[in-house]
């Protein structure tokens, strides 16, 4: 199954497993867009908006899914925002180099199949200088245990259990981390803030 179809199907029931759950790590996520002038910001996988009523209103926001599903059920969550949704692939962004001052990669980067290609796709339409703000789950080097085990079968259906940030970012490259902290489930889930180098 795509993640296009089952993200399609899990639409209707997607905010009942993440609302109440996620509230608290995304707005400790945005709080970093709480100051500061009008920025060009893309939610990357935006999905129902969940992130949406945590915005603040000054900046201009793109709201990028896979899925109509996702994207429709985020509207009614765009009050007061300045917001452009669109469908498209967060692997292949359909923009221009140095498009955005900040990206937010909320729950995406251990959902797509290549994450390293979500990330550098998300560096590339980075203006020097940008902030991405990723909330995710990831593995720790070396980190075994049931979760490499079920990865084949969830990562197939709605998520990967498998993805290490660190082999992520190494493997893109011109990033600096200015936040690395745990989240939600003893720190599998985490709260990271990136820079784009200005060289």
């Amino acid at each position: 199954m795509s993640l296009k179809h089952s993200y399609t199907l899990v639409a209707p029931f997607y905010d009942a497993f993440l609302t109440a759950a996620t509230r608290g790590a995304r707005k400790r996520s945005l709080v970093a867009l709480a100051d500061g002038p009008p920025r060009d910001v893309l939610l990357l996988g935006v999905g129902t908006g969940l992130d949406l009523p945590h915005l603040p209103a000054q900046h201009r926001y793109v709201g990028l899914d896979l899925t109509a599903a996702m994207l429709k059920r985020a509207r009614p969550r765009v009050a007061g925002l300045h917001f452009t949704p669109l469908r498209g692939d967060v692997q292949r962004l359909p923009f221009h180099d140095a498009s955005f001052d900040v990206a937010v990669l909320h729950l995406i980067l251990a959902v797509v199949p290549a994450p390293t290609l979500c990330l550098a796709e998300a560096v590339r339409v980075l203006k020097p200088g940008g902030q991405l703000l990723v909330f995710d789950k990831f593995l720790r080097r070396g980190e075994a245990g049931w979760k490499r085990v079920l990865n084949p079968l969830t990562r197939h259906v709605a998520t990967r259990l498998d993805v290490v940030f660190e082999d992520v970012l190494d493997a893109v490259g011109g990033l600096t981390v200015t936040a690395n902290d745990a989240a939600l489930a003893s720190g599998w889930f985490r709260l990271i803030r990136l820079t784009k180098s200005t060289f």
